[in-house]
Parts: C-alpha cells; sequence; structure tokens
C-alpha cells in the first residue's frame, strides 16, 4: 500500500493579499515545499487541491457573513485561483477543483479534470494512509481530513503546515478531527497577517 500528501487550497486569495486571506498562508506554502525538498522519498504520491468557484451561488455573500457566506475568491480564471508562488507544485500528479457551482470545502468533492473524484484516485494508486496540509485548518483541512477518515484512509493533519481562520473555529475543528480517529501531528498554531 501507499501513502499520500494532500495538499488543500494553498491559492493566492487565501494567502496575504489575497481576498479571503488567512495569516501564514504563504508561510504554509513554502513550509510545503521546504518539506517536499527535504524529504522526497516521504510520500508516493501528492495531490492538491484547489476552490474554483465559477458561480457557487450564495457561498458568495455582500456583505458576506464569515459562516456561510464569503467574499468572492477563487474564482476561475482569476489570480486568486492560482496555486501561490512558494508552493512548489513539481510534485503534484493531480489537482482536485472544487465549488464551481455551490460552495464546497472538503477535497473530497473535487474532481479531476477528467472528471475522477479523489477517493477514485487513491484508491486506484492504492493509497491507504494520507497526510493532510494546507488552508484553512479550521475549514476546508478539517473538512478533507474528515472525508478521508470516513472513506477509510488512515488520515494524519500536519498541524504545523496549515494557517487557521480563528481560535474559536479552530479549537471545535481540533476536536472534530480528534473525534473522528484523525491523528493530530505538531502544534496548531494562529498566525497573524
Amino acid at each position: 500500500m501507499a501513502n499520500a500528501l494532500i495538499i488543500v487550497d494553498v491559492q493566492n486569495d487565501f494567502c496575504e493579499g489575497g481576498s479571503l486571506a488567512v495569516g501564514g498562508g504563504a508561510g504554509v506554502a513554502g513550509g510545503i515545499s521546504r518539506l517536499l525538498a527535504a524529504e522526497p522519498d516521504r510520500w508516493d504520491h501528492v495531490v492538491a487541491t484547489k476552490d474554483y468557484h465559477v458561480d457557487p451561488g450564495a457561498h458568495f455573500g455582500d456583505p458576506p457573513d464569515f459562516v456561510d457566506s464569503w467574499p468572492r475568491h477563487c474564482v476561475v480564471g482569476t489570480s486568486g485561483s492560482e496555486f501561490h508562488p512558494e508552493l512548489a507544485t513539481g510534485r503534484v500528479e493531480a489537482i482536485f477543483h472544487k465549488g464551481e457551482h455551490a460552495a464546497a470545502y472538503s477535497g473530497f468533492e473535487g474532481h479531476a479534470p477528467d472528471g475522477e473524484c479523489l477517493a477514485d484516485w487513491l484508491r486506484r494508486h492504492d493509497v491507504d494512509r494520507v497526510d493532510v496540509v494546507g488552508i484553512a485548518t479550521d475549514h476546508c483541512v478539517r473538512a478533507t481530513a474528515l472525508d478521508a477518515a470516513r472513506e477509510g484512509f488512515r488520515t494524519t493533519v500536519l498541524l504545523e503546515l496549515t494557517a487557521a481562520v480563528a481560535p474559536e473555529t479552530l479549537d471545535v475543528a481540533l476536536r472534530a478531527l480528534d473525534g473522528a480517529g484523525v491523528r493530530l501531528v505538531g502544534e496548531p498554531v494562529i498566525r497573524t497577517a
């Protein structure tokens, strides 16, 4: 069996200067790249997810409530939807887009350009263990890791390679992940912009 790294939503709009920036996002991008360079054999496979909005309806709010609706972000065709330049993508074998026409937080709601979903891709590559990193710990990382565990993958979140929005939502996320049997490695850090 094999293991995989899932890089969640390390995109310009979620990093400093983006429309929905999370403090420390650029640091997460650089940290993931450094780890991939330092430990090239740690994962058999590396995949990534992208928020990839065309018209996600009520997911965009004016004004946003920052619970169910958010400022416009990661719109297809904009620089905000692109991976952050600090993220080295040379090892990324597949990208799973999510949220084109509805809210989507988990990478397991996404699909590759050929339509294959993340769970099927991982199984086709004999993956049984996943490590999850990216943005934001308390939203899309949380949802992706919970779905990975539900799908039967042994799941770890590398907390030092995630960035969280707020202490309150981070605490809720960590309790949910722990309760679902997700292994949490490292210390959670709330970074300021």
